[in-house]
C-alpha cells in the first residue's frame, strides 16, 4: 500500500490566504455545491484508499491560526458561512452562565457535550434534572440511542429504548432548561429562537466568533443553530482558551479540558485529545465538523463537504501535526482502517 503523503510546512504566501481554490476539472461545475456553504468546489483533505487504489474522495475546508491569531493556513472557503452542528456546543455553555446558572466541574462539561450516552452520561443528565426540579418529559432533544456504537449495542441488549436522557444533547438542554426555570423564563419555548435565552447564546456566539451569524437554523436537537465561518469558528475556540479566569468562556473551557470524558466519552477523539495534550480545547459536530484550539492561541477548524464523519479522524490528524502535535494520540485519532474479508485491506489518508 503507497505511503501517506507527508505534511508539508505552510508556506509564508499562505498566512493571509483564506481561500485556496484547486482548479476545476471538466465536470466539476456539474457537482459544484450552490449554497452558502462552499460556492467553489473544495479541496480534496481525505482519500479512501482501498487495496491500494483510491476508490472516493472528501473535499472540505479547513483553517489553522496561529498563536496571534492571524490565517496560517487556508484550504477552501474559510470565510464562507457553515453551521458548525454540536461545535457550537461550548459557546451555548458559556450562554447558558451568562444567564446565570451556576454550573461547574462535570455538570458544565455535560452542557458542552455530544456524550456518548453511557452509564455515568445518563446518570448525571437525571441528576442534574433531580437537582432543578425538572421532569424528564420537559426536555424537548428527541429520543435517541446511545451514540457510541458499543454502548448502543450494550444498551439495546438489556431491552431499553430510545429516551430523551439518552441522547447525545441532553446535558445541553437540560441545562437550558435550568437556567430557565431559575430566571423564570419559560420551559416550553426554551428552543425557540426568540426566547432568552436563545438571545443570550447568539450574543455569545456573535462575541466569540468576531464575526455575525450569518443564518439561524435548526439543529438536530431542535435547539438552533448559528451559522459562523470556519474562520469564525477558529476564533472562537482561541477565544475560549485566552479567557479571562473566571469568565463564562474561560469556565466552560476549563470545565471541557478537565472533564473530557464528559464532554465525548470513554472512546471517542475528543476525550483522547483534550486528557492527552494538556490544555487543548476539542469539540466535533455532526456533518463532520471539528475545531481545536491549544493553550498557545493556535486554533484549527474544518468542515468535510460531504458530512462524513469517517473522514474526521485522517484529517484532525494530519492538521495537529501542522501545529506541531505528535505522537501516540495523534496516531490513535487519524488510523481510520478500512477492511475486507475479516481483513485490514486499506485506509481513509489525509491528502493535504
Amino acid at each position: 500500500m503507497p505511503e501517506p503523503q507527508q505534511p508539508q510546512s505552510p508556506q509564508p504566501s499562505q498566512r493571509s490566504q483564506l481561500s485556496q481554490r484547486p482548479p476545476q476539472s471538466p465536470g466539476d461545475e456539474l457537482s459544484a455545491p450552490t449554497s452558502a456553504l462552499s460556492p467553489v468546489v473544495p479541496p480534496v483533505l481525505a482519500k479512501v484508499v482501498r487495496s491500494g487504489f483510491v476508490e472516493g474522495r472528501h473535499r472540505g475546508s479547513l483553517v489553522v491560526l496561529g498563536a496571534d491569531g492571524a490565517v496560517e493556513l487556508a484550504l477552501g472557503e474559510v470565510t464562507a458561512p457553515v453551521f458548525p452542528r454540536s461545535s457550537n456546543k461550548p459557546m451555548q455553555a458559556a450562554g447558558v452562565l451568562r444567564a446565570g446558572l451556576d454550573l461547574t466541574g462535570e455538570r458544565l462539561a455535560l452542557a458542552a457535550a455530544s456524550h456518548s450516552g453511557e452509564p455515568f452520561h445518563r446518570d448525571l443528565v437525571r441528576t442534574m434534572l433531580d437537582e432543578y426540579g425538572l421532569d424528564p418529559a420537559l426536555l424537548q432533544c428527541p429520543p435517541d440511542l446511545p451514540l457510541d456504537p458499543e454502548e448502543r449495542e450494550t444498551y439495546l441488549a438489556s431491552g431499553a429504548a430510545p429516551d430523551r436522557v439518552t441522547m447525545n444533547c441532553s446535558g445541553k438542554h437540560t441545562a437550558m432548561l435550568a437556567v430557565c426555570a431559575r430566571r423564570g423564563w419559560p420551559l416550553e419555548t426554551y428552543l425557540d429562537p426568540d426566547h432568552p435565552l436563545q438571545r443570550t447564546i447568539h450574543r455569545v456566539v456573535e462575541d466569540a466568533a468576531g464575526e455575525p451569524v450569518a443564518a439561524v437554523g435548526t439543529d438536530g436537537c431542535g435547539a438552533p443553530l448559528m451559522a459562523v465561518s470556519l474562520v469564525g469558528l477558529a476564533r472562537a475556540f482561541r477565544s475560549f482558551v485566552g479567557a479571562e479566569p473566571g469568565s463564562a468562556e474561560r469556565r466552560v473551557a476549563d470545565a471541557m479540558r478537565a472533564h473530557p470524558e464528559y464532554v465525548a466519552g470513554s472512546r471517542r477523539a475528543d476525550t483522547w485529545l483534550m486528557r492527552e495534550v494538556p490544555g487543548t480545547l476539542s469539540k466535533m459536530g455532526a456533518e463532520a465538523v471539528q475545531a481545536v484550539a491549544l493553550p498557545d492561541g493556535r486554533a484549527l477548524a474544518f468542515k468535510i463537504e460531504d458530512g462524513a464523519t469517517r473522514a474526521l479522524g485522517p484529517v484532525l490528524a494530519r492538521a495537529l501535526t501542522l501545529l506541531g502535535i505528535e505522537g501516540p494520540v495523534v496516531e490513535r485519532i487519524g488510523r481510520a482502517p478500512l477492511h475486507g474479508g475479516g481483513r485490514e485491506v486499506g485506509e481513509i489518508r489525509a491528502a493535504f
